[in-house]
């Protein structure tokens, strides 16, 4: 169930982030991502907690990503890791670029 619903979330042509509401390290990601050009429709958060089975969810990013925590920010098929990781894609220029990529920017 939680491979299911996490696998179908993840697309090649979309941004998709994983999170807690109450994470204060989702609430920046969500925050940085939302300055960004992207078109509407191809960002996408998705609040785990709303689900039965967070803790499986939790469970099959390990697996997909190695690592449970969230946010899980996925640009396309591509986990690029969580806050941190996209704040230094962005910091070195990197995250336009992998945007522009999947072709979600406007």
């Amino acid at each position: 169930m939680a491979q299911q619903f996490v696998d179908c979330k993840i697309k090649a042509d979309k941004v998709v982030v994983f999170i807690k509401p109450t994470c204060p390290y989702c609430q920046k990601t969500v925050e940085l991502l939302k300055q960004l050009p992207i078109k509407q429709g191809s960002l996408e958060f998705v609040d785990i907690t709303a689900q039965r089975d967070t803790s499986e969810i939790q469970d099959y990013l390990q697996q997909l990503t190695g690592a449970r925590t969230v946010p899980r920010v996925f640009i396309g098929k591509d986990c690029i890791g969580g806050c941190s990781d996209l704040i230094a894609l962005q910091q070195n220029g990197q995250l336009l670029q992998k945007l522009q990529q999947i072709g979600v920017l406007q």
